[in-house]
């Protein structure tokens, strides 16, 4: 996987108008979230709506609650393994909300933000994994401050308020295949 101009070269890119320019150069943190639209359904255009601000669908009640919120990743990696990119790394997706890693807060602002369709309690896919490991190696080699010990849940830097990706996420598999 190759990173040119801050895109994936192997992913489909669907620009987001939810994201804008970081304040530094300093892209140093992974984050891996997950994301289900309607909740613990999979496939459809949902998620991508969402991102785009377009979710108009009336399909399910609980889109009533989040159509007007403005969020976006960097990239999605669905069940089946593909990757869509809708913000390019080099500027801040609205992923990560009031959150704190290593006592820095505000880290949408020197982030990366990987969606995994999926729900906190249902086992991720071994596309999932494979894809995730190989766009990591790509950041890593792109971006050299994000390293292993620089990967983090979004539970992680919004303790209490966030559970995501959740204890179905495997770390030490996802681990193993970094090294």
């Amino acid at each position: 996987m190759d990173i040119t101009r801050h895109l994936l070269q192997c992913a489909q890119y669907i620009p987001s108008p939810h994201c804008d320019d970081r304040e530094e150069d300093d892209i140093s943190l992974l984050v891996i979230h997950n994301i289900s639209l309607p909740p613990g359904k999979f496939g459809g255009p949902f998620i991508t709506d969402f991102f785009l601000g377009q979710l108009e669908s009336d399909e399910d009640p609980f889109f009533d609650t989040i159509r007007a919120v403005k969020v976006s990743a960097h990239c999605l990696i669905r069940r089946d393994g593909s990757v869509t990119q809708y913000v390019p790394f080099h500027k801040r997706a609205w992923h990560a909300g009031v959150s704190c890693f290593d006592g820095r807060s505000k880290c949408n602002d020197f982030s990366i933000g990987i969606e995994l369709e999926g729900t906190d309690d249902l086992p991720y896919t071994d596309q999932q994994y494979q894809a995730l490991q190989q766009v990591t190696k790509a950041l890593m080699a792109h971006y050299p401050a994000i390293t292993p010990a620089r990967i983090a849940g979004h539970q992680e830097i919004s303790p209490g308020r966030k559970t995501d990706p959740g204890p179905s996420f495997n770390w030490n598999k996802y681990r193993a295949l970094l090294e």
